[in-house]
C-alpha cells in the first residue's frame, strides 16, 4: 500500500489544496481535469455529437421497449373493456342496436380513466401491488361517475353494466395486467428491457445495494458499474460491479456508458451537490435516485413534505390506516369465508383420513400469540402423532432453521398421511375458520407459539402489529427454506407495507406456492 511518501510533494500539496477547496461537493479529490456539475456542458462531447444528442439517445433507448409495452397495454385494455361492454349490452334486449358505440365509447373511457390514475407510467410498469391500486382506483371511479350520470341526466343505467360489466372489466384488466408483468419479468431475467444503472457511494454502501439490485432483476435495474470518492476500488468491494471513475466524473460516466439511471446511496452527495447532480444529469436524460436509507419501506409511504425551503421525505404509518384497514377486513371475511365453504368437504375427506390412519383426535388445537401479543386458539389437521409437542423437547437440537423457529425435513412426528397434507398446506385449511371470526387475516406473519413470543427482542415484535396471517410475504418467497434472519426482514417488509392489493397478491403467488410444493416439509 502506498503512503504519502511515494509521491511528489508538489503532487501531494496540488491534491489536498484541491480536496481542502472542494470538499463539500467530493469529500475527497482526485487528480484529474473535471467539468463542473454547474457548467453549461457537465461533460466533454465526442466529435461530431450534439448535447442535445446525448438526452435523445437516452429517450430512444427507453423507448425501445417502453413504447411497445405502453401500445400493448393501451390495447389491451381497450379490447377488454369493449369486449365485456358489448357482451352486456348484446344481452340485453332493446340495447343491440347501439352496443357497438357505446362498447367502443367504454373502451376509450377505459383507456382515459387508467390514464389519469396513472395507470400507464412506465415508472410503475412490472412493479406489482401499486399497478394493480390502480385498476381498483378506475373500477371505483368508474361505478361513481355512472352513479353521477345517471342522477344528473335522469338516465336508467342497466344494473348488469354497473354490477357485473364494471367488475369484470376490473377483474380481466388485471389478468391482463399480471400476464404481461410476468412477460417482462421473464425480458428481464433474459437481460432485456432494463435500465443501465450506476450507483454512486461509499463502497461498502454500493456493495449493499449492489446485491439487492442484481438479486431482483425483475425491477429493471442492470448495474453496469459504480462511482466512488477515491477510484479503483476493487469488484469484490463493489458487490462484484466495475469502478468506472470517481465522484466527480459522475456525468462523463454516465455519457460514456450510456447510463440511464444514477442511484445516489450514502451520505457522500447531499444538499446543493446534489442540486447540481440533478441539472448536470438532465442532459443526459439519465434518472437520479437517491436511496434516503428507509429499508423496506416502498413509495406508496413515502412522500415529499416541503418545511421551510426543505424536501423533507414524510414516512407514512400504514398499520393505522382506516380506510387500508376496512377494506383489509371486508376483503378477509368475504374471501376467507367463501374459501372456508369451498375447503370444507376437503377439511372433512382429510379429518376421516387422519382420524383411520392414527390414533387421535384429527384436529388440532393450539394457543398462538396473535396482533399486539392478544393470544387465540389456532386449528390445524393433526399431521403428527399424538404427543408431538413432548417428542419436541428431544428433537430441538436437530432442527433445520437457525433462529425461534423448529422445522426439520425428516421430523419422526409426522404421520403418513400428515406428511400428504403438508405438502398441499392442507393441514393449514381449517385456520380460515380463524380468518372468519376474526382472530387471523388472510396474510400477514404466522402466529408464534407463546414461548418463541417470549424470546422476541428489539424489532421483532413490529411483527404483530398486524393480525397474524394465514400465508405471508416469506411463504411466497421461499417457504420453510428461508432462514430466521430472511423470514423476519419478509414479515417486517410486509408490515410496513401491506395493502389490499398486496394481499391479493401474495394469495395468488400462495397457491402457486402450493402447488409446486416448494419449500413445504
Amino acid at each position: 500500500m502506498r503512503t504519502k511518501s511515494d509521491y511528489p510533494q508538489e503532487f501531494v500539496e496540488t491534491v489536498l489544496t484541491s480536496a481542502r477547496a472542494d470538499t463539500a461537493e467530493r469529500r475527497r479529490a482526485f487528480p484529474r481535469v473535471r467539468t463542473s456539475w454547474a457548467a453549461p456542458v457537465p461533460f466533454r462531447l465526442q466529435d461530431g455529437v450534439g448535447v442535445h444528442q446525448i438526452a435523445k439517445n437516452a429517450l430512444a433507448r427507453r423507448g425501445a421497449w417502453i413504447g411497445p409495452l405502453l401500445r400493448r397495454l393501451v390495447a389491451t385494455d381497450a379490447v377488454v373493456a369493449t369486449t365485456v361492454m358489448a357482451a352486456c349490452l348484446y344481452s340485453l334486449p332493446g340495447t343491440r342496436a347501439a352496443t357497438v358505440p357505446f362498447a367502443l365509447l367504454a373502451g376509450v373511457l377505459w383507456v382515459v380513466l387508467m390514464t389519469l390514475l396513472g395507470g400507464y407510467d412506465s415508472r410503475r410498469l412490472g412493479d406489482g401491488p401499486e399497478e394493480f391500486e390502480k385498476v381498483g382506483q378506475a373500477a371505483v371511479l368508474a361505478v361513481a361517475m355512472l352513479g353521477v350520470v345517471s342522477y344528473a341526466f335522469q338516465l336508467v343505467l342497466p344494473r348488469r353494466d354497473v354490477l357485473i360489466a364494471v367488475p369484470l372489466i376490473a377483474l380481466l384488466t388485471l389478468l391482463t395486467r399480471y400476464l404481461w408483468r410476468r412477460w417482462l419479468h421473464g425480458k428481464r431475467r433474459e437481460g432485456i428491457a432494463m435500465l443501465r444503472t450506476l450507483v454512486v457511494g461509499e463502497p461498502s454502501a454500493v456493495a449493499e445495494i449492489v446485491t439487492h439490485l442484481q438479486r431482483d432483476r425483475h425491477h429493471g435495474m442492470q448495474v453496469v458499474g459504480a462511482c466512488t470518492p477515491v477510484g479503483g476500488a476493487s469488484e469484490t468491494c463493489l458487490g462484484g460491479v466495475a469502478s468506472l471513475g470517481v465522484v466527480s466524473e459522475v456525468p462523463q460516466v454516465v455519457v460514456d456508458n450510456d447510463i440511464d439511471n444514477v442511484v445516489i446511496v450514502g451520505s457522500q452527495i447531499t444538499g446543493g451537490p446534489l442540486r447540481r447532480l440533478s441539472w448536470a444529469l438532465e442532459q443526459t436524460g439519465a434518472d437520479l435516485m437517491v436511496a434516503p436509507g428507509l429499508v423496506e419501506v416502498t413509495g406508496a409511504y413515502v412522500s415529499l413534505h416541503p418545511a421551510a425551503g426543505l424536501s423533507l421525505l414524510r414516512v407514512e404509518k400504514p398499520v393505522h390506516s382506516s380506510g387500508r384497514l376496512l377494506a383489509k377486513n371486508v376483503q378477509d371475511r368475504i374471501i376467507g369465508t367463501l374459501m372456508f365453504l369451498v375447503a370444507v368437504p376437503v377439511i372433512a375427506v382429510a379429518a376421516v383420513a387422519v382420524k383411520i390412519t392414527s390414533p387421535g383426535k384429527a384436529f388440532f388445537a393450539q394457543v398462538r400469540v396473535g396482533q399486539d401479543g392478544e393470544r387465540f386458539m389456532m386449528w390445524k389437521l393433526r399431521s403428527m402423532v399424538v404427543d408431538a409437542e413432548r417428542l419436541r423437547e428431544d428433537l430441538v437440537g436437530r432442527s433445520d432453521r437457525d433462529g425461534l423457529m423448529f422445522k426439520m425435513h425428516s421430523d419422526p412426528r409426522i404421520t403418513s398421511v400428515g406428511r400428504v397434507l403438508r405438502r398441499f398446506s392442507i393441514d393449514e385449511l381449517p385456520q380460515l375458520w380463524n380468518v372468519v371470526r376474526g382472530d387471523m387475516s388472510l396474510v400477514g406473519p404466522r402466529p408464534p407459539l407463546p414461548h418463541e413470543y417470549a424470546r422476541y427482542h428489539d424489532s421483532v415484535h413490529r411483527r404483530l402489529r398486524v393480525k397474524p396471517g394465514l400465508t405471508g410475504l416469506w411463504q411466497v418467497s421461499g417457504r420453510a427454506d428461508l432462514s430466521w434472519e430472511e423470514s423476519v426482514r419478509l414479515d417486517l417488509r410486509y408490515v410496513d407495507n401491506w395493502s389490499p392489493a398486496m394481499d391479493l397478491q401474495i394469495l395468488w403467488k400462495t397457491f402457486r406456492a402450493v402447488m409446486s410444493g416448494s419449500g413445504a416439509y
